[in-house]
């Protein structure tokens, strides 16, 4: 296969799929590796690999056992990871980004709730305070209990106290009130997390990878507060600093990210390495992919005269030239040129005057057979002829 040739005929929307790709490839890698279904990934990777090698190199019995194993394995990837899949799903799922959620004011309730999660985790009171944003979490909870209120310390020490017939489960707070409390949350399959780290850093986990709620936790085994954005869980030591947080949690998006700069830095810069490698690798899967394409390549070709008699010549026209069309494969159409593509006409046979030669498929030599020729253009050309003694004579 000529890499070379390939290259040569990239068309804007080729480009256009490899970006694609590469952006799909990048994202479904930060969402699945730090998952158990991301070394399932990988060996379905290693075994696609075999599976393309077996049929580039013509093993048949391989060929026919993976066509077999396919169907079933992709049945049984569907079943064993159905809670990833569906997160996944959920997670690009345009209709969240078209509801609109007015932003509350954090100025009257941040700092009565980083006094209260302080003082739990100095009484070592455990709790899991859900603090919702722009997309609704109520899709993701199962249980709870509606309650309205502020959220004083008076009153989440009550609710998280082991006596408590409300403390087991999440808080949510919603522009700034509580909304509910002993909502269960969905836990996160990520893999690599502290021992330390228990059931309320997994749920808060499990709901921040699902919208763009934030969480705070506090450990009841180690009085820690944590705060949990983004899919990561920080350690939080001062209450000015979940103070601070908070404020830079609950300030709009859209203004955070007017900066021309910085979203540059976040297309470009960020994790460029990888970027690069994933980009590196959907080309050249699509390089090989698109060797077994079909393609349509047009070009000129001068038309080659041969037998013309020694007593004739050729008025008109003086360099003639068409356009071929042809169709195959891109690794065999996208080799054609005018250096390896040739059109003769023979004019052994040709009479004085006006002549009309046809040009059919059949005088044109392909350096492929695997490539058909689909239009010539144009498929007739006019030549005149005259006598070389009567011009010569004539001047």
């Amino acid at each position: 296969m000529n890499i070379f040739a390939i290259v040569r005929h990239i068309r804007p929307q080729d480009v256009l799929d490899i970006l694609f790709i590469t952006i799909v490839v990048y994202h479904l890698y930060i969402w699945f590796r730090s998952t158990k279904a991301f070394k399932a990934l990988i060996g379905l990777f290693a075994l696609g690999v075999i599976f393309t090698a077996a049929q580039t190199w013509g093993l048949f019995l391989t060929t026919w056992m993976f066509q077999i194993l396919w169907q079933v394995l992709i049945i049984l990837l569907i079943i064993l990871f159905q809670p990833e899949i569906r997160q996944l799903l959920e997670r690009f799922n345009p209709l969240q980004r078209l509801s609109w959620r007015k932003s509350s004011n954090p100025a009257f309730w941040v700092e009565t709730l980083t006094e209260a999660c302080f003082k739990l985790a100095k009484n070592r009171i455990g709790a899991l305070i859900i603090i919702e944003r722009n997309d609704w979490v109520d899709e993701w909870i199962t249980g709870g209990i509606a309650l309205e209120g502020q959220p004083t310390p008076e009153i989440m020490m009550s609710v998280f106290q082991k006596e408590s017939p409300l403390h087991d489960g999440a808080m949510i707070i919603r522009r700034g009130g509580i909304a509910a409390t002993a909502c269960y949350l969905p836990l996160s399959s990520k893999e690599g997390l502290p021992k330390d780290y228990g059931t309320r850093h997994r749920a808060a986990l499990g709901i921040v990878e699902r919208c763009d709620a934030w969480a705070v936790v506090v450990s009841e085994e180690r009085g820690k507060v944590s705060l949990v954005r983004d899919g990561v869980i920080g350690s939080i030591e001062d209450p000015a600093d979940l103070i601070k947080a908070l404020d830079e949690l609950m300030t709009p998006k859209e203004l955070k990210d007017q900066r021309p700069w910085h979203r540059i830095y976040l297309v470009f810069l960020h994790q460029w390495r990888l970027k690069l490698i994933i980009l590196g690798l959907v080309t050249v899967g699509w390089l090989f992919l698109a060797g077994q394409q079909n393609f349509v390549v047009s070009f000129k070709i001068p038309v080659e005269m041969e037998n013309l008699p020694v007593k004739m010549e050729i008025l008109e026209p003086i360099k003639p030239e068409i356009t071929i069309t042809a169709r195959g494969l891109r690794k065999d159409a996208s080799t054609l040129n005018a250096r390896n593509v040739r059109a003769k006409i023979d004019l052994s046979l040709a009479g004085y005057g006006v002549r009309t030669f046809r040009i059919s498929r059949n005088k044109i030599t392909l350096p492929s057979k695997n490539v058909d020729i689909i239009k010539i253009e144009p498929d007739e050309i006019l030549f005149v002829l005259k006598d070389k003694e009567k011009s010569n004579s004539t001047k």
